[in-house]
């Protein structure tokens, strides 16, 4: 049997083609209930599996699937390493989602009676004899505290922007919360000066909402669009291109990745990513006094799980918690008589 070695095929406009037919029925079924970015994710992760299996997707094994999380493992580079761990393969973060993937491919296949069981175990068991009782995950992925930018980091990134744009979309992210795709995803009828807010027609998920943000935004983006933004611009898109040959189109992720690279060497900064001034900016409205449920509100969270890290990044929420229960166990303790003690 030749080996399978899926071709990537992505014509603009259009649903990007792997080459085998129950791969792109898939793809077509994922297009169908999931955005833009979750498709090319998976398909990228589906091409990735393949390659390195080098199987037709009815021929594939749990054997294959544990193969391949080895492989995912080995190092990529040498005498490389991720700074936040220290480990040169990839991220386990990275690995779960290609298993996530993986798994949903052969779910859909399961249904429709094209493969006797999905070849992604759950987990493994701890108890010899009772295959059915699931113990330690496959990959166990460490949950790290996001890195927040101090009110000293902040100021050097602000002084070593360029222009207004630049300010503007770093603090949109640092006042208002917004995610990377969010700001750059913002259109001229999305901003209400007269409100102070902004809406945020394409979140998370295809979740829609509508956010207050600092007036210091608002003043920042109208220079930028008295005095930077084209006037011959033919988008809506609030943030664009200012410099040629692409001056006037939106501008990308890249861009606004590169504008912040720059911004960080010029400012003398270790660290200053667009989802870290998203974390600075829910944890300082934390230790504020901002409610946890607006906090979820402000950023979108569908669920108040993944709001309730910044509980842990609020330092003062959580000194102030233990010093008013230390309070009360002191209070306790000098009630005790002295010979009860």
């Amino acid at each position: 049997m030749n080996a399978f070695v899926p071709a990537l095929v992505r014509p603009p406009g259009e649903i990007p083609r792997l080459g085998e037919p129950l791969l792109d029925e898939y793809l077509r079924f994922v297009a169908a209930r999931a955005r833009t970015n979750t498709l090319l994710a998976q398909t990228f992760d589906l091409k990735v599996f393949f390659t390195i299996i080098g199987k037709e997707p009815t021929q594939v094994s749990t054997s294959d699937v544990l193969a391949f999380i080895q492989a995912q493992r080995l190092p990529r580079k040498e005498n490389v390493v991720r700074l936040s761990d220290g480990e040169s393969g990839l991220a386990t973060s990275t690995i779960k989602r290609r298993l996530a993937s993986i798994s949903g491919l052969f779910s859909y296949l399961h249904e429709r009676g094209l493969v006797e069981k999905n070849p992604v175990p759950r987990g493994l068991s701890t108890r010899s004899g009772r295959s059915h009782v699931r113990g330690t995950p496959l990959i166990r992925a460490p949950r790290r505290l996001p890195r927040v930018l101090s009110p000293d980091e902040v100021n050097a990134l602000l002084a070593a922007l360029r222009c207004e744009r630049d300010r503007a979309m770093v603090l949109l992210m640092l006042f208002g919360g917004l995610r990377r795709c969010e700001v750059l995803g913002l259109r001229m009828p999305d901003v209400r000066p007269g409100e102070r807010r902004v809406f945020v027609a394409a979140g998370k998920g295809g979740h829609q909402r509508i956010v207050p943000v600092a007036p210091t935004f608002f003043e920042s983006l109208g220079r930028y669009l008295d005095a930077e933004r084209p006037i011959d611009s033919a988008t809506d898109h609030v943030f664009v291109v200012l410099k040629r040959p692409r001056r006037g189109n939106p501008l990308s992720a890249a861009g606004l990745d590169e504008i912040l690279s720059g911004a960080r060497v010029r400012g003398g900064l270790p660290h200053a990513t667009c989802h870290e001034l998203r974390h600075t900016c829910f944890t300082r409205l934390r230790e504020s006094g901002m409610a946890l449920e607006a906090i979820q509100a402000q950023a979108g969270h569908a669920s108040i799980e993944s709001t309730r890290i910044y509980l842990h990044l609020a330092n003062d929420w959580l000194i102030g918690e233990y010093s008013k229960a230390m309070d009360i166990l002191d209070g306790i303790a000098g009630d005790i008589p002295g010979d009860a003690k």
